[in-house]
């Protein structure tokens, strides 16, 4: 026995026998619990191999060859290569060797709640580690790419079937060797076709149509004079082709319109003579109509031109297409242009007066219209317009029989068949005035009509 045994009390050696039992129980615990808790924090760059260099380092590694590891509740063990999640628990089981991971602890559910918020906003995940391997995301990026440039290609191969390359417009164009022309221009090519004895009269009337747009612009007509186009289209008018005598009087009405320098032209050129000669022999009504339109186009406006139509016996003439059949059509125009003469003269007499206007004043006395109109039987002929059954025909027809009451009275009031007309059309235009009163239109076209009536009932009276 140790010397010091003895110097022990009873109760000491019992304290010292417990405090080695506890010792001894500790050291079998930790042995126990090492792979439980050993190291579970540890970080990667914490670990190094025997080499020095860290463990877990995938610097080397090519980002699109990890592979992806999928945490869950439990440790798990890593293999080489694997990607870990950030946000992962790591640790390195000092027994096995291996690195383990996991998902954080959860504490009081906020990590479910987490979870939970995430899944729905990334949508659903699938956990199991073998659903999508590197390889497989690979293929599918591969597939996108693919999708991607395919919908570019088609969408390329859509606009290059709308839409030809600069490159090749370019090409067609110079092929074309295209100019733009102007109008000068392009007049002198159709008078030059019309003029030529090698083209056909197809191309002659084609030449004609599109003149007859041109000359419509002032300018164009004077540069349509200008260039003799006046002077050819004025000896069509004695072609023995009625479809040329029809397009050259349709060319020559739209030079003349509006345009004082063509009409002195025309006139000096003999336009007026040849005109009449139309009108006044047989000729198909569509060749009348454009010779009508011409003569027009002449007078208006031109007080010299309608003195030498009554010299001609312009009135007469026009009287002549009320006796022949099948020109019925022109009486409607005939009328209007016999209107439009009157008011002329009327409205600028009631002008005020300056020194051009009391020259053109001289001018408008020396035509003697009125008086013709009235010696001629135009006071009868008129008002049996009256009996056509359009409402546009009847308009004119009554404005022109509004102006002649004045000069036509006696011969209106001695005439029955005059009062009985305007009666029977009072009636009926009293109802669709009416109506159109009724539908809300109180200053409608029938009104006005009947208010036409009205007035010649009136000065009648």
């Amino acid at each position: 026995m140790s010397p010091w045994a003895g110097l022990l009390s009873t109760t000491s050696r019992v304290s010292l026998l417990l405090l080695l039992g506890s010792v001894l129980f500790s050291c079998s615990s930790l042995g126990q619990r090492v792979p439980e808790f050993a190291l579970t924090k540890i970080e990667e760059s914490d670990i190094k191999d025997d080499s020095g260099k860290e463990l877990g380092t995938e610097d080397d590694a090519d980002p699109e060859d990890l592979e992806v590891f999928y945490p869950t509740d439990q440790w798990q063990t890593l293999r080489p290569g694997q990607a870990v999640p950030a946000g992962s628990h790591v640790r390195l089981n000092l027994q096995t060797g291996e690195r383990e991971a996991k998902l954080p602890d959860r504490e009081n559910g906020k990590s479910d709640i987490k979870e939970d918020t995430r899944r729905k906003r990334l949508g659903k995940v699938d956990l199991n580690a073998n659903s999508f391997t590197s390889e497989e995301l690979k293929k599918a990026l591969a597939k996108m790419k693919e999708s991607e440039k395919a919908e570019r290609k088609a969408r390329e191969e859509e606009v290059r079937k709308k839409f030809r390359p600069i490159e090749q417009l370019k090409e067609e164009f110079e092929k074309l060797n295209m100019k733009i022309e102007t109008d000068y221009e392009i007049m002198v090519k159709l008078i030059s076709k019309f003029n030529s004895s090698a083209s056909t009269l197809d191309e002659k009337v084609a030449a004609l149509y599109d003149l007859e747009y041109y000359v419509h612009q002032v300018d164009n007509a004077k540069d349509f004079l200008s260039m003799g186009g006046l002077r050819l289209v004025i000896e069509g008018l004695n072609s023995s082709e009625a479809l040329l005598k029809e397009h050259a009087a349709f060319v020559l009405g739209a030079a003349l319109s509006s345009n004082p320098k063509v009409q002195i032209e025309a006139i000096e050129g003999g336009a007026l003579q040849k005109l009449l000669v139309i009108l006044a022999t047989e000729q198909p009504l569509a060749v009348r109509k454009k010779a009508l339109f011409a003569l027009s186009s002449m007078l208006r406006h031109f007080p010299y031109a309608q003195q030498q139509f009554l010299k001609l016996g312009g009135l007469q003439v026009l009287r002549s297409l009320f006796r022949q059949k099948g020109m019925e059509p022109l009486h409607v125009r005939v009328v209007t242009l016999l209107y439009d003469l009157i008011m002329e003269k009327m409205l600028l007499e009631d002008s005020q007066h300056g020194e051009q206007m009391e020259e053109k004043i001289q001018q408008y006395q020396q035509v003697r219209l009125v008086p013709a109109v009235v010696e001629q039987g135009w006071c009868a002929l008129v008002p049996n317009l009256l009996a056509m059954p359009e409402h546009d025909t009847r308009e004119k027809v009554l404005k022109l029989v509004g102006v002649l009451v004045a000069f036509c009275r006696e011969h209106y009031r001695g005439d029955p068949a005059l009062g009985t007309t305007l009666s029977l059309l009072r009636s009926e235009y009293e109802e669709l005035a009416a109506e159109e009163q009724r539908e809300g239109d109180k200053d409608g076209y029938f009104r006005e009509l009947l208010g036409s009536i009205n007035t010649i009932i009136q000065e009648l009276r």
